[in-house]
């Protein structure tokens, strides 16, 4: 039996970094470790969708994924995504941590449902406003944010919405560039 598949693409432009890099002599061309470094890309994510049976003809209609473009213009797009965990955390956003006895504030991190955390603008109200726009621009995660792990948490996110609609996700792709991109099958 067949099933049918489509597909939604979305655009974003972003920032990331990947602080666990490491490269294997031999295979990569060079020794530099770019991707440590805080960096950004135009990137594009395609999330395809999976039946075995239409509904009016289709597996869904495409306007039911405009809740994720809207998620991507409002969370993701030209914003900066970093790992909690990451050393730089505390050197990138010192409003969490007391100077004085490294204390970390963690009540100002505000938990979202989508698995992501922002800084409450509580946090930084009384700072100058090019760093009050630094940290509005600034998403955290519990992962270290490649292409990959990007894309599985969009999948987990998309599954978890469309599921409610009997619609299936088959995978997310995650292009950083033209040339690269990561897939999550489900």
């Amino acid at each position: 039996m067949g099933k049918w598949e489509i597909a939604k693409e979305i655009s974003l432009c972003y920032g990331h970094r990947v602080h666990n890099q490491e490269l294997i002599e031999g295979y990569a061309t060079d020794t530099c470790l770019a991707c440590r470094h805080l960096h950004g890309h135009q990137g594009t994510i395609i999330v395809y969708l999976e039946s075995g049976e239409l509904k009016n003809g289709m597996v869904t209609d495409f306007k039911h994924l405009g809740w994720l473009k809207q998620f991507v213009d409002d969370v993701l797009d030209h914003k900066f995504i970093m790992d909690i965990n990451d050393p730089l955390f505390k050197h990138e956003v010192p409003c969490l941590y007391d100077p004085d006895d490294g204390y970390f504030w963690a009540e100002w991190l505000l938990n979202h449902p989508e698995g992501y955390k922002t800084i409450s603008p509580e946090a930084y109200e009384n700072e100058p406003q090019p760093i009050q726009e630094k940290y509005e621009g600034m998403v955290f995660v519990d992962f270290v944010p490649t292409s990959e792990n990007l894309a599985k948490w969009l999948h987990g996110i998309v599954s978890e919405k469309m599921a409610k609609i009997g619609v299936s996700v088959s995978r997310v792709q995650l292009f950083e560039t033209p040339k690269s991109q990561a897939n999550y099958f489900g």
